[in-house]
């Protein structure tokens, strides 16, 4: 159980520290704490105030965050208050957010005259989402740019007794991947949009590399093509290399194509990534060249899948 703010002491913070903060600075980080508390005991509030003052730094370990933010907390009851809150943000801050802006845009028109502001009227609503899921639902798969092949009869259908839990969408058929890959009026959905940003593993002196939607569609569709050509749809292809950008086009590109993904980490031993390919019935695999040098662009090989590989290996 965490301790109680007025329970922690200076050395607590110090020791939690480590090597990142001296003494004077734990003596600082103890007061400011303690002033928070004594302004208004509401932990929320008291929290709200260690971050507005930049009590925590970046470059201290978690362990004293975490010291600090579940001695905050300590007394909170999720029961009742839900999870504690870690970022408040600010009224234009959270109107630029995702959901700020659906807020602001649908709020007034399912609120009417309750409606405020994002913040104000979050918990109304969210309410208000549960209670009538058919529009709140219709809006964000709008905002996601999700195209039906054949659309659903309803957004959640709760008349089947043995689904408890309701039927989402029922008789919806999509692709996903088509989804993520079309150009659409939303103004994050353009060709121009940014889509996906990387920077490569244990290169950090580079700069962050970008790909607009347009680039990646048009990469996603080489492997789509070459999947189409090759095999049926519903077909298991497999991917075994490490998460880079060429994995996630391969993803979209196998989804896109129809078949059915079958992700493994690159980490397993021969034998476990036999087994899954085995289980999953998989008929090529995705895989990397070891040996390819960290600069140059990713080999990726396609081996049509045989279990006598396995076999033949001993594996």
């Amino acid at each position: 159980m965490a301790k109680r703010l007025g329970e922690v002491g200076l050395e607590d913070l110090y020791r939690a520290g480590g090597s990142t903060i001296s003494i004077k600075e734990a003596t600082h980080m103890y007061q400011a704490i303690a002033a928070s508390k004594a302004s208004d005991p509401d932990p929320r509030r008291v929290w709200k105030e260690v971050v507005s003052r930049r009590v925590l730094k970046p470059w201290h370990p978690h362990h004293l965050h975490q010291l600090v933010y579940y001695s905050v907390y300590a007394n909170w009851d999720v029961s009742i208050n839900g999870p504690p809150l870690y970022w408040f943000p600010s009224l234009d801050e959270s109107k630029i957010t995702n959901l700020g802006r659906i807020m602001e845009i649908h709020g007034p028109k399912l609120l009417g005259t309750s409606y405020k502001d994002p913040i104000e009227s979050f918990s109304l609503f969210q309410k208000f989402s549960v209670q009538h899921p058919e529009t709140y639902w219709s809006i964000v798969l709008g905002e996601l740019s999700v195209v039906f092949h054949r659309s659903p009869s309803c957004i959640l259908d709760n008349s089947k007794m043995l689904e408890p839990s309701g039927a989402w969408l029922p008789g919806a058929v999509l692709n996903i991947a088509e989804c993520c890959l079309l150009p659409s009026t939303h103004p994050t959905k353009e060709d121009n949009s940014c889509a996906l940003v990387w920077r490569e593993e244990g290169r950090d002196d580079l700069d962050v590399n970008r790909m607009t939607l347009k680039e990646l569609r048009e990469q996603v569709m080489v492997v789509a093509n070459a999947v189409d050509a090759t095999f049926s749809k519903g077909d298991a292809i497999a991917i075994d290399m490490p998460m880079t950008v060429s994995a996630v086009v391969i993803y979209l590109g196998i989804i896109l194509a129809g078949c059915v993904a079958v992700s493994i980490a690159d980490s397993f031993a021969a034998k476990e990534i036999a087994t899954r390919l085995r289980v999953s019935n998989a008929k090529a695999i995705f895989t990397q060249d070891k040996n390819v040098h960290e600069e140059a662009i990713i080999v990726v090989l396609l081996f049509i899948w045989n279990p006598r590989l396995v076999k033949d290996k001993g594996n």
